[in-house]
């Protein structure tokens, strides 16, 4: 098996602003594993937040390079846990390495990846479509431009409810928002009556991950389901959502890829709340592979290639909100474009 590296600048169409980063250009690492006539995919992107570029994630997967071609083919998820002791300290490379692995694996076995986990796609959620934060002729304008069932809202101003109110007449649409961590608790309640009012289906992450007491109050009393993000980035953080928030958002950079991530979905369930997946405005490579874990979600946000305006590759496209899956085995990604 071969490892090969591809990195991107990808092109936002809009500026994409969110409570604390604002970016035109979002950098990714594409990964691919060669074996005989068959490649698989994987990717991540870089994220100021978190301390990740794409550097940094070569070197990490150039250090373990040796034992990632040496691997005698079992299962992706062997591979995750026999790579996760040299990547702990950076899940975004060991996501772009687990989705390629996955890939790989399922097109060896002839199958498309959710057919290899014996999945059935017939009730997936649709995608929501993100609006950032701007003002709010440029967030209408940006609606108008991309006719859609479904937006999620990107908030954290002084001026949120009055942007929900004024989003609201123009279309009939529902409503998702995300506060990115910029809200406090008595906000976020006082909030919530007027948004299920403006049809809002559900408030994501909105105190920072750290305000455990105030999430208790918002849990308690909100008039709207919350949903974690920022609370829940690994598998261990699941468990300590509960009684907390209605539901979790895994992403698969944060949590290290398609293996953790069906855990963390597998493990919420359990625990009766809400699962969700979403993205990091990755290409057609990353958003594929979040498409083979629909069956067992309730809500998701794989928005990404439809935010960017050069997308390196193809994969699954999108009807109005709904999911359509390449013909091809695999996560159905395939590269179209040179690396940078």
């Amino acid at each position: 098996m071969q490892l090969f590296f591809h990195t991107f600048d990808l092109q936002l169409k809009h500026t994409f602003t969110i409570a604390h980063d604002s970016r035109d250009v979002q950098p990714t690492l594409i990964v691919e594993l060669r074996e005989g006539p068959f490649s698989g995919f994987g990717e991540a992107t870089s994220n100021k937040y978190y301390g990740i570029t794409i550097q940094s994630m070569i070197e990490a997967l150039e250090k373990i390079r040796p034992v990632i071609e040496s691997y005698s083919w079992g299962t992706p998820e062997e591979l995750w846990e026999k790579v996760h002791p040299y990547l702990r300290d950076n899940p975004f490379a060991q996501c772009a390495l687990d989705e390629a692995a996955h890939d790989l694996f399922a097109k060896r076995q002839g199958m498309k990846l959710y057919e290899s986990w014996g999945l059935q796609p017939d009730h997936n959620p649709i995608t929501d479509y993100t609006i950032g934060i701007d003002s709010v002729d440029k967030m209408v304008a940006k609606m108008q431009e991309m006719p859609w069932p479904l937006y999620k809202i990107k908030l954290g101003t002084d001026d949120d409810l009055h942007i929900v109110r004024e989003l609201r007449r123009h279309t009939l649409a529902t409503f998702r928002v995300d506060a990115n961590c910029a809200w406090t608790a008595e906000q976020t309640v006082r909030y919530s009556h007027e948004l299920k009012e403006l049809g809002v289906e559900f408030i994501e992450q909105p105190l920072p991950a750290a305000d455990i007491e105030g999430m208790k109050q918002v849990y308690t009393e909100s008039a709207l389901p919350v949903i974690a993000d920022e609370s829940c980035i690994v598998e261990s953080d699941v468990v300590r959502c509960e009684g907390l928030f209605h539901g979790v958002n895994v992403k698969l950079t944060k949590c290290g890829g398609l293996t953790p991530a069906r855990r963390m979905i597998a493990q919420a369930k359990a625990l009766g709340m809400q699962t969700m997946v979403g993205c990091m405005n990755e290409s057609s490579v990353g958003i594929s592979a979040i498409a083979h874990l629909l069956p067992q979600l309730d809500y998701v946000d794989m928005d990404g290639t439809l935010l960017i305006g050069n997308d390196p590759a193809q994969g699954v496209t999108f009807d109005y909100g709904r999911i359509i899956y390449a013909d091809e085995n695999g996560t159905g990604a395939r590269l179209t474009a040179q690396a940078s």
